[in-house]
């Protein structure tokens, strides 16, 4: 009888064991959307009072948590992370931009509480004003909990970059920062150009490589080498721009108008989105710059309707696992390498 009882104890010792390894394996492939966004009402309020609703040159859509959560289900998305969409909320009065930027990151804090392992976020910050944006990026990090800061490629001119922003860049660096970088209108732009093609057509993919490649030609991803900085929509022209710039560098170099690139540092940093509906070839093309540890999974939600978010989704995980280059990466993109980025 006792050896029966010791029997029983075991086997059921070992259920227990398999049933938690089954539910990690579950919860580790459960899809973690890095590129998404929540439209907050304070947000589109000054937005519509500084008639810059349509600023982006379309229309922002609704969101509400309880939509974003069906979503995720329909779609398989175990979690998500947020940040702010463009247009950056400054319209020349820093203390409106910081009370918009304080609101959001707080409401992205109380969400992540509410639903715990469901949602993280990357802070705001109210630039252009530095110093308001390294106050911001220390208190979202340090006491809300933010996983990381979301950068415009450019807030009202000031581009990633740029030598201004250094300060705010060593604040990051100390913290081990993940930045998830978001283009916004270009400064200046052709206004006669996007009236044609919208700014997501075209000028998006244009702005994003305009920001890194301002950044790599500064060596800002070497000289802050903790930051890990995720580049939005497949590379945009990233692996077009950088065989190019590597191309023309050394005759820029030698005329002094550029100055040393450490070209491997720099891009070792970098971590790369699928949002728009990458294809396998477009992924075997980011792989020309990038490593398959450096790709992530990016809905865009809530841009496009669901059913084309979903979509999406599931011709891509049909092409990458069809692809025998790509096959034995396909958990990593949708899943584990978000994981490791955020340690979670």
């Amino acid at each position: 009888m006792g050896k029966s009882d010791d029997m029983m104890r075991k086997v059921a010792i070992i259920g227990v064991a398999l049933s938690v390894w089954f539910a990690g394996r579950a919860m580790a492939q459960q899809i973690v959307d890095v590129h998404c966004h929540n439209i907050l009402p304070a947000y589109m309020e000054v937005l519509e009072r500084h008639d810059a609703a349509l600023e982006e040159t379309f229309p922002l859509p609704e969101w509400s948590v309880e939509a974003h959560l069906a979503f995720m289900e329909r779609a398989g998305i175990g979690c998500s992370v947020l940040s702010m969409p463009a247009p950056q909320p400054y319209f020349g009065d820093t203390e409106e931009c910081r009370r918009i930027v304080r609101a959001y990151n707080e409401y992205c804090a109380e969400l992540k509480k509410r639903y715990p392992g469901k949602f993280k976020f990357c802070a705001a910050l109210p630039l252009p004003d530095v110093e308001a944006a390294i106050e911001e990026a220390v208190y979202a990090l340090d006491t809300l909990g933010a996983d990381g800061i979301k950068l415009a490629t450019n807030s009202r001119g000031l581009y990633l970059g740029t030598e201004a922003l250094d300060s705010l860049m060593e604040v990051l660096d100390k913290r081990n920062t993940v930045v998830i970088i978001h283009p916004h209108k270009p400064t200046p732009v052709n206004d006669g150009i996007i009236a044609t093609a919208p700014l997501a057509v075209y000028e998006y993919p244009a702005e994003t490589t305009r920001a890194v490649v301002n950044m790599i030609s500064r060596n800002v991803l070497v000289r802050y080498p903790n930051i890990k900085m995720i580049v939005p929509h497949c590379g945009s022209f990233l692996p077009m721009a950088i065989p190019r710039m590597k191309a023309i560098h050394p005759a820029m170099q030698a005329k002094g108008f550029m100055g040393s690139i450490d070209w491997d540092g720099n891009l070792s940093r970098l971590y790369y989105d699928l949002a728009g509906g990458a294809s396998s070839e477009i992924v075997k093309m980011m792989l020309t710059i990038t490593s398959p540890d450096h790709i992530l999974y990016g809905s865009d939600y809530p841009y496009m309707p669901d059913g084309v978010l979903l979509g999406n989704l599931q011709r891509m995980r049909e092409q990458f696992i069809a692809d025998k280059e790509l096959s034995p990466y396909s958990e990593r993109f949708f899943s584990e390498n978000a994981r490791n980025l955020f340690n979670k």
